[in-house]
């Protein structure tokens, strides 16, 4: 009968196993809201993406775009969605870091 006592354990662990699924529901929700801005050439080439790295927004200014130097509107373009994601990503880490006390669970947290 000993071993039974070790169901109580069992069933706390599944009841917080389903509380941090649903926190890790909320927060994916709260990210899909999440808006992250980056630029590139001054200010010239802007993206906004949303936590769950999907481009939402593009701005480029009138003066970059020349016919004659795309090449240069594509590395600024690259430069600002590169910059997103590294910044969507970072705080993607804040939020699962947080979520789950700082322990790195398996396809969780990275």
């Amino acid at each position: 009968m000993k071993g039974l006592g070790n169901l109580g354990n069992l069933a706390s662990m599944f009841k917080q196993a389903q509380q941090m699924q649903q926190r890790l529901a909320e927060v994916q929700e709260e990210l899909e809201r999440e808006e992250i801005s980056a630029s590139s050439g001054g200010g010239m080439v802007n993206i906004t993406m949303n936590g769950k790295q999907k481009v939402t927004a593009i701005k480029i200014e009138p003066e970059v775009v020349n016919p004659d130097d795309v090449q240069m509107l594509e590395d600024l373009l690259l430069i600002a969605i590169n910059e997103a994601q590294d910044r969507v990503q970072e705080l993607v880490k804040e939020r699962m870091t947080a979520l789950t006390g700082g322990i790195n669970i398996p396809g969780i947290t990275s």
